[in-house]
């Protein structure tokens, strides 16, 4: 046995027996069941855009149980996860010490809408061991968390207009949901219905990795600009890791021009590392943006700063920002549980240590096949990408008829029991709970489902 995993876990993936066909599709006949008459309820069926398996094949799958790597749907199908609830769940689903502190806490009551000292414990527990807020607020998801930084930098600088990148996504408040216009530096334009003109060029958007672009519109906006926001890594639209370098100079122009640099870490935070993507370029934004792991796989939200500039929060200062269930004590419960075990020694290198071998074996396989793929990873992140560049670093560079390549390895994969998120622009999550057996199962299921790809091209 010992002697057949090492095997298993050793072999050249170049070596592997080309796949001779499609697996039979797995059977959704509950889901889709469901999925109808789930459209009775719910704009197109669901509660947010992306679950509507609108860029994949066949209809969603909706889940009915998770636990550890796995998640079931709703016909009994098992899958090795790898959206991880879109990354909150670190730890994977339905973790023993998440679920105990939960249950504890829910007995005392699971809503008051006052202080609580489960707030205190799960603030100390962040600002004692990341040096880059001092002083927090929570709130109740990604979104509210950065459009109340956005408030903050407004409020602080006394300027009106914000800085955000194509390619980026900061949750869907009016300010932020904008896309590029024609042009280096424009403002926004609406990316929603709903959405005022005048808010939207309230936010200039420009190119991701462009010194340029950004020289200029520090220049063009000359004392209006009150924040810079990026995701820590850009990772709602591809994996588009940016060098060092840039992030350096994004931090010294805005001290330049007197502009808070806001770091969205809603998806980087406590995934990189307990500092997230501030700790992995060590740079100190002014503000910070977080979200997903902190609830342990309940909604959660937060952003921290100096003592200085939250200073300027209510009730101590004039930004005004309150939610009735902000500091929920569950979502406490959760948080405190999910960050104390990402505290124990050697909790990050075993985990991120574990995704590059992943992500580096299907490399190998696709580079031996003179596949067209590239696997870009970063911490426990990674994103299977139909390209031959060996960087990706601007929403410019992803190409779009890529996608009908996903779409059958979605499905592939799918039917050979694993669940990545339903589009080829969304990343995928290495969890505590994926282990070399089920890790092995899935590169195994991926070789398969890239032969299929590239047989039918």
């Amino acid at each position: 046995m010992l002697g057949s995993l090492k095997k298993m876990f050793s072999g050249n993936e170049g070596d592997v027996p080309v796949n001779t066909g499609s697996k039979p599709d797995i059977s959704r006949e509950k889901s889709a069941e469901l999925y109808e008459k789930a459209k009775n309820y719910f704009p197109g069926g669901v509660n947010s855009p992306v679950r509507a398996f609108k860029s994949v094949y066949g209809t969603p799958l909706f889940i009915q149980k998770g636990d550890g790597c796995f998640v079931w749907d709703a016909d009994g199908n098992q899958f090795i996860d790898f959206c991880a609830s879109w990354g909150p769940l670190i730890l994977g689903h339905n973790n023993a010490k998440v679920r105990e502190k939960v249950t504890e806490v829910m007995q005392n009551g699971m809503s008051f809408g006052a202080p609580t000292a489960l707030e205190n414990e799960l603030a100390e527990l962040i600002i004692k061991n990341n040096k880059f807020v001092e002083k927090i607020r929570f709130t109740s998801s990604g979104t509210e968390a950065v459009m109340s930084a956005i408030r903050l930098a407004r409020g602080y600088t006394n300027k009106d207009k914000i800085i955000k990148f194509e390619g980026c996504y900061h949750g869907h408040s009016d300010s932020l949901l904008v896309k590029a216009g024609s042009g280096l530096v424009t403002f926004g334009e609406t990316s929603s219905a709903g959405v005022p003109k005048a808010f939207a060029q309230e936010t200039i958007v420009i190119p991701l990795n462009d010194r340029a672009a950004l020289k200029q519109a520090f220049e063009q906006f000359k004392d209006q600009v009150a924040a810079v926001i990026i995701e820590g890594i850009p990772a709602n639209n591809g994996l588009l890791m940016q060098d060092a370098e840039y992030i350096e100079y994004l931090q010294s122009i805005c001290k330049e021009n007197k502009a808070l640099l806001i770091f969205d870490e809603v998806i980087t935070g406590f995934r990189l590392g307990f500092e997230g993507a501030a700790g992995h370029y060590g740079i100190t934004p002014d503000i910070v943006t977080y979200g997903k792991i902190i609830g342990g796989g309940l909604p959660v939200g937060m952003y921290g700063a100096s003592a200085e500039i939250m200073s300027h929060i209510s009730p101590d200062g004039g930004v005004y920002q309150a939610g009735t269930l902000s500091g929920n004590p569950v979502a406490m419960a959760a948080g405190i549980a999910q960050l104390t075990e990402l505290l124990r020694s050697g909790f990050y290198k075993d985990l991120n240590n574990k995704t590059s071998e992943f992500a580096e074996s299907i490399q190998r396989f696709a580079t031996a096949r003179n596949y067209k793929v590239k696997v870009f990873y970063v911490g426990s992140i990674f994103w299977i990408a139909f390209t031959d560049k060996d960087k990706i670093q601007t929403a410019d560079d992803i190409d779009h008829n890529s996608m009908e390549k996903f779409k059958v390895m979605h499905r592939e994969l799918l039917n050979r029991g694993i669940y990545l998120g339903p589009s080829g622009y969304e990343v995928g999550f290495v969890s505590a709970a994926h282990t070399k057996i089920e890790l092995e199962k899935a590169k195994r299921a991926i070789f398969d489902s890239l032969d299929v790809v590239f047989r039918n091209k």
